[in-house]
């Protein structure tokens, strides 16, 4: 990795994750500890979905235990709904907003602008677009809400972000400049690259799709269901450590650390450096051994600031205890019937209080959204009505003779084929053709002109 010699020459790409973000939290906390260089030094920071909340926190400077503490929180609020993200208390992006609110320093826009990439995708059509420039902090706040959006998940409306309508990065472009060589990729679902989990699947088959490799694996089919409806938070927790550990393992295979550490947690011997032939002062050992966090007894001494951080978000109040035990959760479900009316009226009513001064502007991009079909629908129907009728030969036929000049038609062909056989009819017709046109002249070489 050339690349890492200059400084300023690199960037940092995390994957959009959902509630597996803290994977990434992991990964660079590791990097903080082993190699702040790669941190100090870095040219910008990319992020989708979830991975730009861990891309701005680095920005602004957020400790680890912040980081731990918020994501962990909504695993531990989820944890107590008795319907899970089905319960109508449940609002993921009003509480992320309201906590960006609380917490962003003042400066953050400042400290964003030109350091961090946020990918958006457009909708309806699905552009992506990467937004390194914020003018005022609102404005930063929206981006990063518009790219947590996952649609029908966290609502109807998509956000409007500088008077256009955006949702989740991820759906567009998941690891922004992925296929530079200069980005360090970070991404929690096993695939190619360069801090993930290592997978033991014996499958090569590998899913492209919105510029990220994902690996064909029951692995991933499960990491990416947790990463919508969360397990436990200790499990959850056990994804920050393994994003430790995997970005632990990428600096030792690339020899960016001083000292080796994964080997000695596996096996007794030593670590056997292997020298890369392009690189005269670097030493690669691509014989890094894959850890697990079960692999590891005690993980408070390979990370105690973060494995501190990870006990104390994790800890819960007796209520919330009560609440997740069997006791707890039977008395639930029993009160169910009687406490859910009451609740989806009250939060319903919240939140559509909260939704009225947005109301206005969602209505118009209703409207205009609804012209917009009925359009492209009138546009498409006549479309292939006329398709249809190009292709039918009597209907084309039939339209030419129809705009041909047409002569008045004679009482005889009005009244039908009846005038030619009965004969008052015909002297009729007769005489009422000669009141227009005048009597019938017999042209011939036997009549001359002026004879009467």
């Amino acid at each position: 990795m050339d690349f890492l010699e200059a400084e300023g020459d690199w960037s940092l790409s995390f994957a959009g994750a959902g509630y597996l973000g803290l994977y990434h939290v992991g990964a660079t906390e590791c990097l903080r500890q082993r190699a702040p260089r790669l941190l100090r030094g870095a040219r910008r920071f990319y992020g989708s979905s979830s991975g730009a909340l861990n891309a701005v926190a680095i920005v602004c400077g957020k400790s680890v235990d912040f980081c731990c503490s918020h994501l962990l929180a909504m695993v531990k609020q989820l944890e107590t709904l008795s319907l899970g993200v089905f319960h109508p208390a449940y609002w993921p992006i009003e509480h992320i907003r309201q906590q960006l609110q609380d917490h962003l320093p003042s400066d953050s826009h400042i400290l964003a602008s030109q350091r961090l990439g946020i990918s958006l995708t457009h909708w309806p059509d699905g552009r992506n677009y990467i937004v390194t420039d914020f003018a005022t902090r609102d404005e930063l706040i929206q981006a990063l809400v518009c790219t947590l959006y996952f649609p029908l998940y966290c609502g109807n409306i998509p956000p409007e972000f500088r008077g256009e309508r955006y949702i989740d990065g991820a759906l567009s472009n998941n690891l922004p400049f992925a296929d530079s060589l200069s980005t360090i990729t970070v991404s929690p679902f096993h695939g190619t690259v360069d801090i993930c989990p290592q997978s033991s699947s014996a499958s090569l088959h590998e899913l492209n799709t919105f510029n990220a490799s994902f690996q064909i694996c029951t692995k991933n089919f499960f990491l990416g269901f947790a990463s919508l409806f969360p397990p436990k938070p200790e499990v959850v927790a056990d994804s920050c450590r393994q994003g430790f550990l995997d970005a632990l393992r990428f600096l030792e295979k690339r020899g960016l650390t001083k000292e080796p550490v994964l080997r000695s947690l596996v096996c007794k011997g030593p670590p056997v450096p292997v020298e890369d032939p392009q690189t005269a002062d670097r030493t690669y050992n691509w014989s890094v051994p894959n850890v697990l966090v079960k692999d590891v007894p005690n993980f408070e001494q390979l990370a105690p600031e973060l494995e501190a951080a990870l006990r104390k978000a994790c800890r819960r109040d007796p209520w919330a205890r009560f609440q997740c035990s069997v006791p707890g959760q039977a008395l639930t479900y029993l009160l169910l019937p009687c406490t859910l009316p009451f609740e989806y009226v009250y939060f319903r009513s919240r939140r559509l209080l909260l939704w009225l001064p947005e109301a206005p502007a969602d209505l118009r991009w209703m409207q205009g959204l609804l012209k917009s079909a009925a359009l492209k629908v009138c546009t498409r129907v006549r479309d292939q009505l006329l398709r249809l009728h190009s292709q039918n030969p009597a209907l084309t036929h039939r339209a030419q003779l129809s705009t041909l000049p047409s002569l008045p038609i004679p009482l005889g062909s009005r009244v039908g084929g009846c005038c030619l056989c009965h004969p008052k009819l015909r002297t009729f017709n007769q005489l009422h053709h000669q009141s227009i046109v005048g009597p019938d002249i017999p042209w011939g070489p036997h009549v001359r002109l002026g004879t009467v």
